[in-house]
């Protein structure tokens, strides 16, 4: 098991996960996101309308899993890898002032060497079309190879 702290770690770390939502007909519905971690709550965008759209507006748990490694061993058959998963509520934002600090964040860790002014122009110009998701994370959950727990 990971720790609080390196659950933290890997969601900061990371560039893309899998959010789980139920989807329709109660089947299970998992797509790949890019996201941002802060404070307790992960951020993600996307289009307005869609299958995960839907599915939020009708079921607000969720979870959302990030690999942070998955190296193959074939000599030993199996792989090292280190995972997090959170669980919480999600729902599609409406304050402005909160969707603006989240894109930001977002638009910070995928082009941290852009300045204030180019990531502005860049969110004022796709601001209309703009869907900010943001989970709520209760708990999260993290595990490793037991290899890499040996190797700490």
């Amino acid at each position: 098991m990971l720790s609080f702290d390196e659950c933290i770690e890997v969601l900061n770390k990371g560039t893309s996960g899998v959010l789980a939502l139920l989807g329709d007909n109660g089947y299970p519905y998992a797509v790949p996101v890019s996201y941002v971690y802060c404070n307790s709550k992960l951020y993600f965008h996307g289009a307005k309308n869609g299958h995960k759209i839907d599915a939020i507006k009708k079921y607000s748990k969720a979870s959302f899993c990030v690999i942070d490694q998955d190296n193959i061993i074939p000599e030993e058959y199996t792989t090292y890898f280190k995972s997090v998963i959170a669980f919480g509520n999600i729902h599609i934002m409406e304050n402005e002032a909160e969707i603006k600090k989240a894109i930001e964040n977002l638009a910070q860790k995928y082009y941290p060497d852009d300045n204030e002014t180019g990531r502005n122009a860049e969110i004022e110009r796709e601001w209309k079309l703009l869907c900010m998701i943001e989970l709520s994370v209760e708990h999260l959950t993290g595990k490793e190879a037991i290899e890499l727990v040996k190797d700490k």
